[in-house]
């Protein structure tokens, strides 16, 4: 599959060597990859990769997610959570209530909890420190991954304080880890389109190097499959890859497929179709590829689906997130993902795609092997 002659004959030959030697991919080539009409061939270079990286391993964790809120000022177009205040299917939980979802684990302590909501305009930044420590008072030994980029400048605008004292409060409440969102694409053409309300990229990538420097890790993330581009996506993981060599701080990558049901935002014609699926894999193979100082790519079960993850860790993908227990954004947008998976069916998914599980922690620290 890496033969050198199939890949000259593709126009790939010297992308190839690249990959094969370890060298940095560009702009240009990324582009290339998305022209390249063999999607075999740019997922083996992917695989290659992905193996040369994390061997034959496949990454979990067993988390829970809560989403404390659909009310939201952004009113992204995209978005299928959103709801206005008064508005039917409106939702904003209490902390008592958050607590409860922590606590509820069916047996099996959750070691994260991922916790991120809409800008609601009234939830001040002292109610989200409060929820944190008391999410910690009730289960010590639990990580708080919480907040997305958008969120904390949101928190900021608020208070009235620069996101960095924003980002060191929360800290200090217990605060381990942001999750990825929010930044959606970069390019501010589709951003204006899509997103005009939403910070810029350069607010995101700043808040992200922020809290590098502070010692918070964070995810990132790219939406796909909407009104962008073939070269907005690369650049797209171009500025993730330099912000990653500047401060460092970027755990894990996650290509997360823009899903059609109950959006405003109308498709292309030339992006609804059989060609969905190809596109995804494409996609995270790509990512696999252009991300050189991202370890983890993550194939996100609940928005692309079981199978569709399942072949993505063919393709470049090394983790498939987690137990999840209650994902609300992604199924009101429309997967049809089950809400939840156990650590057996997990594992199981794992097994079956040829890869050996492991449990994980927030950052990647393997926190029990599976059992064969």
């Amino acid at each position: 599959m890496l033969d050198t002659d199939h890949y000259a004959r593709l126009g790939l030959g010297e992308i190839r060597d690249k990959v094969m030697a370890g060298h940095r991919l560009s702009y240009d080539d990324g582009l290339r990859l998305f022209a390249c009409p063999d999607i075999t061939a740019i997922g083996a270079l992917a695989h290659h990769v992905r193996t040369r990286l994390h061997g034959d391993r496949t990454y979990y964790v067993v988390n829970r997610q809560v989403n404390y809120t659909n009310i939201c000022v952004n009113g992204c177009l995209f978005c299928a959570f959103q709801r206005e205040r008064g508005q039917q299917g409106a939702f904003a939980l209490t902390p008592d209530e958050m607590v409860a979802r922590v606590m509820d684990d069916g047996g099996v302590p959750f070691s994260e909890v991922h916790i991120v909501g809409g800008c609601h305009p009234d939830l001040p930044l002292e109610w989200f420190e409060d929820v944190i420590r008391r999410i910690h008072a009730a289960r010590p030994s639990i990580v708080v991954k919480a907040f997305t980029a958008v969120e904390i400048a949101h928190f900021a605008k608020l208070a009235g304080i620069d996101t960095e004292e924003v980002l060191r409060r929360l800290k200090a409440a217990g605060l381990s880890q942001l999750p990825g969102g929010g930044a959606e694409i970069f390019a501010p053409d589709v951003r204006q389109r899509i997103c005009p309300r939403k910070i810029d990229a350069d607010a995101w990538l700043r808040v992200a190097g922020e809290a590098h420097r502070l010692g918070i890790g964070t995810n990132c993330t790219m939406l796909f499959g909407h009104l962008e581009s073939e070269a907005d996506r690369v650049d797209h993981l171009c500025r993730l890859r330099a912000q990653q060599d500047e401060t460092g701080g970027f755990t894990c990558f996650i290509p997360l497929p823009f899903l059609t049901e109950n959006s405003l935002l109308k498709l292309p014609p030339e992006r609804v179709g059989q060609h969905v699926g190809l596109d995804r894999l494409r996609t995270v193979a790509v990512s696999r590829l252009m991300l050189d100082n991202i370890a983890h790519i993550k194939a996100y079960w609940v928005m692309m689906g079981v199978k569709l993850a399942q072949v993505a860790l063919h393709y470049g993908a090394n983790d498939l997130d987690g137990t999840i227990v209650e994902e609300k954004i992604g199924h009101m947008a429309g997967s049809d993902a089950v809400q939840a998976m156990t650590i057996a069916q997990l594992e199981d998914m794992i097994r079956r795609s040829g890869f050996t599980p492991v449990r994980r922690d927030t950052h990647f620290n393997p926190v029990e092997e599976a059992r064969a």
